[in-house]
């Protein structure tokens, strides 16, 4: 089994941890495991290795950029706490670590706006919604290359894509 980190070092440390019934691993060489402080319990974060390599400090450089830590006023969360748990604190630490979890969550998946399955339901209220947003937007355009004729044909568009979504 090879190291996670270096991948080329055969891997002699292994990390379990489990958390509500999930079982993460991580195995490590004895290399990328002192570089991590495995040894030393203060300096290691297994949340970091879990969630990729250096993922709490683009967080935390992100947010210090004022100098202060930032600390969730809602339930005191701070991002040592997140470095190490690998987790947030309440639903309004989203707000405030925003700026370093866009960075995270680029990283860990493809974007940061869902892209899945919408119910049928609301599928046809979202293309509406998506269709009037871009209207909008080429309406901008052609107002700002000074376009008129463009921008009142987009005008029309958008009162129907309005009265539309209206009667959804």
């Amino acid at each position: 089994m090879q190291c996670q980190v270096c991948k080329k070092s055969p891997a002699t440390v292994h990390l379990t941890q489990i958390i509500e019934n999930q079982v993460k691993k991580v195995d490590l060489c004895e290399a990328c495991a002192k570089e991590k402080g495995v040894n030393d319990p203060t300096g290691f974060s297994l949340a970091d290795l879990l969630l990729g390599l250096g993922a709490s400090q683009k967080m935390e450089e992100a947010n210090t950029a004022t100098g202060a830590e930032v600390v969730c006023k809602h339930c005191g969360f701070t991002q040592a706490d997140f470095k190490k748990s690998g987790r947030l604190g309440c639903s309004e630490c989203y707000h405030v670590f925003a700026d370093g979890l866009d960075a995270l969550l680029k990283g860990m998946h493809k974007g940061t706006h869902h892209r899945g399955k919408v119910p049928p339901s609301v599928r046809k209220v979202v293309n509406q919604e998506a269709r009037l947003a871009k209207l909008e937007a080429a309406l901008k355009a052609a107002i700002a290359k000074e376009d008129f004729e463009t921008a009142a044909t987009l005008r029309d568009e958008i009162k129907q894509a309005k009265k539309a979504l209206q009667s959804a």
